[in-house]
């Protein structure tokens, strides 16, 4: 407290002593007990108001002492059964986390993953994949800007993820204690398979396989492709000591039209202790037609690029860049980009009229709106010289088709011409425009259909940017490329329209997302929020049939079945107010990338020790390891002092003494007939 304040509560003091003392003292005629104790009832109503108006601040000193984190973090995935280390494990866990001393000098914290990471105390090693990236992140986000040892309990094997070993903080030691059997077997293993999901009827296929070896003699292996009983190239690989992989590329026939199942083989004459890892099944589904988009433009603009790339990631799609004099058929198309169209487009907009095939119209700072008016009727420009930027505003309530919000209203600005854009007869608006956060009321990309005829507009150029984000935000050009495969998909499509739409693959790899969508539509093909969606799902095979509701999400509904077993399904998805149906089919290929592996990954674990100053521990030297994190003087834990301060009139008590001493003071007096 201040000079003044304990000034100020002097002060008080003498005041409720004066006046109680002047009012039960000063003329009294008798001083008898009950006259003390109302002097005493006075003295703490005065005073108690005088430090309720005087408010000083009380503080109060308390010492917290902070220990280092030590987080304790087991793997959790399936490989670890597989090597045989699960007890192991545990046990290893049980002797580090129920530490005395450890505890005494550590906040020591339990952790387990597999795809994900979480607060664990129990470990079921069921993971059907291994993400030690994810460890990194989250124990970077949990301990920001603390300096503090990790404990890693694992076989090193990630099978899905970025490269752990550049995800660690290298301030922050690593200590891997690493399970399962070390020693050196010889395993042959089919690894990565690259294959693209489609092909054509009457084409050929690429296949890429990369195929690797463990083991300290030189052997000769047969690798074979084959469908069904049939074999459809075999070769032989020969590896030694100093030649640890080898890649395969191979050309197949797409003979059939549908879903067809292939299987990669590596075997040899050698006793292999993880036989699993040499075969691998793939699918590839053979297509009897291709989409073919034409991108018309009379300028160079690096969108047309973007968007060549985007659409032509869909292997179902071939994008020809021409200007608007170079087309001769119409037929060979079935959708057409218009890249800020001018007058030069004319004779295309005349011959379109007659061959009637859907259009997406692109504009931008060299758009001639004028002709534009002319030339369609859903949209009206009236658009100024001046140019300006459009933000994107996603609008959930759009239904023509499933589509996410992949960050539109993070993307950078569109250009395009200022002025006012009016929609006319049936637009869908997906996107809708802003400038610096004022809505605009204006279409950015919208969709319309007319008597079987589809269109897309998307109002501005510079939509590459879009692209260039949403890589640098996910890492990929997949979230973008597939809004521009539904855009495609949409206009490629002059099917009527179906109250009931599913979305869901071919064929799935066992342990990956799992998921169908669907979205039902009322008889205004509105979306319908209200409906009741269940599927039923059959193996073909065992018969087993299993139910599950569809889920509301913001613009469709979902289920999720992981957890399925490989085989072959038979789906059918109802409407239960209307009983609209959809019935399809998917096959779950045979792949376990848990199993893959017959030893731990030793030389990846050692160089991330040795990144982050830490050191690689096995299950006989956890003593060595308990040893190191009690000596290492760098990790001591901190107190802390902590002030807190409270101001008097906060206290309730206070309140409460001042209320008993005032009603007392008047019933003892009441009492007495002193009122």
């Amino acid at each position: 407290m201040t000079t003044n304040t304990l000034l100020l509560l002097l002060l008080s003091l003498i005041i409720a002593s004066g006046l109680s003392f002047y009012q039960y003292f000063y003329n009294a005629k008798s001083k008898s007990k009950i006259t003390l104790l109302l002097a005493l009832l006075r003295f703490i109503s005065i005073f108690g108001i005088l430090l309720l108006l005087i408010n000083p601040i009380i503080s109060r000193k308390t010492f917290e002492t902070i220990k280092t984190p030590l987080p304790i973090v087991v793997d959790n995935s399936s490989s670890i059964v597989d090597l045989k280390a699960a007890a192991t494990s545990l046990e290893l866990y049980k002797k580090l986390s129920e530490n005395k001393e450890l505890q005494d000098k550590f906040d020591v914290q339990s952790y387990g993953f597999d795809s994900e990471f979480q607060i664990a105390t129990a470990f079921d090693f069921k993971g059907k994949q291994t993400n030690l990236d994810e460890v990194a992140k989250n124990l970077k986000s949990i301990h920001k800007n603390a300096t503090f040892p990790t404990v890693l309990i694992t076989d090193g094997n990630q099978t899905s993820g970025n490269d752990y070993l550049y995800s660690f903080d290298s301030n922050n030691k690593v200590y891997p204690l690493i399970v399962g059997d070390t020693t050196t077997f010889l395993d042959l293993k089919v690894g990565q398979l690259n294959v693209n999901k489609y092909a054509f009827h009457k084409n050929k296929f690429p296949v890429e396989v990369f195929l690797q070896y463990s083991g300290n003699k030189t052997v000769n292996a047969d690798f074979s492709l084959s469908q069904g009983n049939s074999i459809l190239s075999r070769q032989t690989v020969s590896f030694s000591p100093s030649k640890k992989s080898a890649i395969v590329n191979v050309l197949l026939p797409a003979d059939k039209i549908g879903l067809q199942i292939f299987k990669a083989t590596l075997s040899s004459k050698e006793q292999e202790k993880n036989t699993y890892n040499n075969t691998k099944n793939f699918a590839v589904e053979v297509m009897d037609q291709r989409t073919n988009i034409a991108i018309v433009s009379a300028i160079n603009h690096p969108d047309i690029g973007a968007m060549k790339r985007a659409i032509e990631s869909n292997a179902q799609r071939k994008v020809t860049v021409v200007k608007p004099s170079e087309i001769k058929s119409l037929r060979e198309y079935n959708v057409f980009i218009l890249y800020q169209p001018t007058a030069e487009f004319k004779s295309f907009f005349e011959n379109n009229k007659l061959a009637g095939i859907n259009t997406f119209i692109i504009t931008g700072t060299n758009t001639d709106y004028a002709f534009l008016n002319q030339e369609q009727s859903s949209l009206l420009f009236k658009m100024s010289n001046q140019k300006e930027d459009y933000l994107a505003s996603f609008n959930s309530q759009f239904n023509l088709f499933a589509l996410d919000d992949i960050g539109f209203e993070q993307f950078p600005p569109l250009q395009n011409a200022f002025g006012t854009v009016t929609t006319n007869g049936n637009v869908s608006v997906l996107l809708s425009s802003k400038i610096r956060n004022i809505d605009t009321n204006a279409p950015l990309l919208a969709f319309a259909e007319n008597q079987g005829k589809r269109s897309a507009f998307l109002l501005g150029e510079n939509s590459w940017k879009w692209r260039v984000l949403s890589h640098v935000d996910t890492k990929s050009f997949e979230k973008f490329d597939v809004f521009i495969d539904k855009t495609i998909q949409f206009l490629a499509t002059n099917s009527s329209k179906k109250s009931l739409v599913v979305n869901h693959e071919s064929f799935y790899n066992s342990g990956d997302a799992l998921e169908i969508t669907a979205q039902y539509f009322n008889k205004n093909y509105e979306f319908d929020e209200k409906a009741r969606l269940t599927i039923s799902v059959s193996n073909k095979n065992t018969k087993q049939t299993k139910r599950y509701d569809l889920l509301k999400t913001n613009n469709a509904f979902k289920v999720n079945l992981d957890g399925l077993p490989a085989g072959q399904y038979t789906f059918s998805v109802k409407e239960l107010n209307s009983n609209t149906a959809y019935n399809g089919y998917f096959e779950i290929l045979d792949f376990d990338i848990e199993k893959q592996f017959v030893n731990p990954d030793v030389a990846k674990l050692t160089q991330l020790a040795t990144q982050t100053q830490g050191k690689v521990h096995y299950p006989n030297q956890v003593d060595e390891l308990i040893k190191t994190l009690l000596e290492n003087e760098s990790y001591k834990a901190i107190e802390k002092a902590i002030v807190k301060k409270t101001p008097l009139i906060d206290w309730v008590w206070l309140l409460i003494l001042i209320a008993i001493a005032l009603a007392s003071e008047w019933f003892i007096r009441k009492y007495n007939g002193m009122l």
